[in-house]
């Protein structure tokens, strides 16, 4: 069972303050509780443990896939092929975070990879700034928490600059490169995620500045512009994929843009192969029945599984079938058009109430951050953001 330890909640108005204005959701409940999860040091430490060791597995199967030519098994579009091959053959395009996702890890369950969030992960701000303000304002500890995530993004941005973990030279080679940060105009928690990380980075000592995506401009020969000023980084909180399918003419400026070494985007192409839920089954495939992972095939198992497509969002399209075939739920969404892949069902750890809790693991360079969602069987667009706390 689920060990929760009941808080004040932080009220709108103290969320509204910090940045948060998405603390409500649509059907009018709250969307951050006031319960923190409790977890042991070695519970954390093995969270911490699993996202390095998945991580060193992905970069595995990410090259297998490249050698061996398998982008349309993994559900890559075909405009995206070339800058995903172009970004992952040069160092400089440095995956800047991303977020695992995992089944167990407390309450004695073993640990699971679900899924990789790795392009532009959602509830970075939540596990980053709101958790810890759960704690500062119930009075608690704010350091009895797996939650070293900003200071690694500082840390992870001066790698773009030196390419290797040693970032105390950073000052000696960075010549005054700067980063636009965009996302979409509208969306206020994409883009005061967006800020966030904007501001991290101007910590870690770039120059930096914003603009909503349809403000920014392109030239193969030129490279990323806000207005006549040019930049070196673009971060855009903006799925790959969403470029390949909805702005393809985008997708072969940036192809070009990072072709002639006019400019690095961040997170790079190549994390949309992290990305692609069909990289489970080339994980199965290298590491059969290894302990973080579930059995994943393109074809249904022969047990108990659930049925989802490689980016999918928000459990979206996603069924679970028993051994028979039987539908246990179902739910739609826009994602049927994606390669679908078979994972063997694995039950969240649950609450006295019931409820389901997923693991999110933020990665950035190394592991350096925990936050759950909680739900039902599937964790949709409802699933609530839950922080944690440690107490051994």
């Amino acid at each position: 069972m689920v060990k929760l330890l009941k808080l004040e909640p932080l009220t709108k108005e103290y969320l509204e303050s910090i940045n948060c204005y998405w603390h409500t959701d649509t059907d009018d409940t709250p969307y951050i509780g006031g319960e923190l999860v409790e977890i042991s040091q070695s519970e954390a430490q093995a969270y911490y443990d699993a996202a390095n060791e998945l991580y060193d597995m992905y970069i595995n199967a990410a090259q297998h896939v490249i050698d061996n030519n398998l982008f349309h098994e993994v559900g890559i579009p075909f405009n995206l092929v070339d800058i995903v091959k172009n970004s992952w053959e040069n160092d400089v395009h440095w995956h800047l975070y991303g977020r695992f996702d995992l089944a167990g890890g407390i309450d004695g369950k073993p640990i699971k990879l679900i899924e990789f969030n790795a392009d532009t992960p959602t509830s970075l701000y939540e596990s980053s700034i709101i958790q810890w303000a759960i704690l500062k304002k119930n009075g608690l500890n704010e350091a009895s928490q797996f939650n070293n995530i900003y200071d690694a993004l500082k840390e992870n941005f001066r790698r773009l600059v030196v390419l290797h973990s040693d970032t105390d030279e950073f000052a000696k080679y960075y010549e005054g490169w700067k980063i636009l940060f965009s996302s979409m105009a509208g969306n206020s928690e994409d883009e005061v995620t967006t800020k966030f990380l904007q501001n991290a980075a101007q910590e870690a000592g770039f120059h930096t500045d914003f603009a909503y995506a349809d403000e920014v401009s392109f030239s193969e020969e030129e490279g990323v512009f806000k207005g006549d000023e040019n930049f070196e980084f673009w971060f855009k909180l903006i799925p790959w994929e969403d470029i390949a399918i909805k702005e393809p003419n985008l997708a072969l400026i940036l192809k070009d843009i990072i072709k002639n070494q006019k400019a690095i985007i961040l997170n790079p192409a190549y994390t949309l192969l992290f990305q692609s839920k069909a990289m489970l089954k080339i994980l199965w495939d290298l590491y059969p029945s290894h302990p973080l992972l579930l059995e994943t095939a393109f074809e249904p198992l022969r047990k108990k599984c659930v049925k989802k497509h490689s980016f999918g969002r928000e459990g979206a399209n996603t069924t679970i079938f028993e051994v028979n075939g039987n539908i246990v739920e179902k739910t739609d969404g826009e994602y049927e058009n994606f390669v679908p892949i078979y994972q063997e069902y694995v039950e969240f750890p649950k609450d006295i109430s019931g409820n389901s809790y997923q693991a999110g693991v933020f990665f950035a360079y190394e592991g350096c951050g925990l936050g759950f969602r909680r739900g039902g069987l599937i964790l949709n667009n409802y699933a609530k953001f839950t922080g944690h706390i440690i107490k051994d």
